[in-house]
């Protein structure tokens, strides 16, 4: 399992840093985007798909890491108001919920991706299949820290929100 975590750090990592990086990406070229069409008159043709297409790379790279420290959106008050052995079944039969997601998404983005291979972004004369690439591949992202959390919960590091676990955990002995 030790490895596991280790390959899970390192994915994670790797997909908050590109997911990083192409937001930077998004950034710049829209504001090359509004100062071309507003400063120049001339608007670019290719930095608008380019931005669109970096920032869903962004989203679907920028989950894993979400999941990996615990900023999704949650319902913790739930979670924090029951036992904390109802708490983490709860957190983890939320967790095997997102893994069925995130599996209907991979497959249904994958579908989409072979689809669509044939068409090609507008100026660029590059596959969308590229863009559509986002969902399948990062859904593996996505797993991958998934099961991370769902294997550091069971080894007892899942902590509340609420940071006192020490007196819930005296009351429920």
């Amino acid at each position: 399992m030790s490895v596991f975590l280790r390959f899970e750090a390192v994915t994670t990592r790797v997909a908050l840093w590109l997911a990083m990086a192409l937001l930077v990406i998004a950034t710049a070229l829209a504001i090359y985007q509004v100062t071309t069409r507003f400063a120049f008159g001339r608007p670019s043709t290719w930095s608008e798909v380019i931005t669109r297409s970096a920032m869903i790379w962004s989203v679907f790279l920028g989950v894993a890491p979400a999941f990996r420290e615990g900023t999704m959106i949650a319902l913790e008050f739930i979670q924090t108001a029951l036992p904390r052995k109802l708490g983490l079944a709860l957190y983890q039969f939320s967790m095997v919920l997102s893994l069925v997601f995130f599996a209907i998404l991979f497959w249904q983005g994958w579908a989409m991706t072979e689809r669509v291979t044939g068409q090609t972004l507008a100026a660029l004369q590059v596959s969308i299949a590229w863009v559509y690439a986002a969902l399948p591949i990062g859904s593996v992202f996505i797993w991958i820290a998934i099961l991370g959390c769902m294997i550091r919960a069971a080894q007892g590091d899942w902590p509340r929100p609420d940071g006192d676990d020490a007196t819930r955990a005296e009351g429920q002995a």
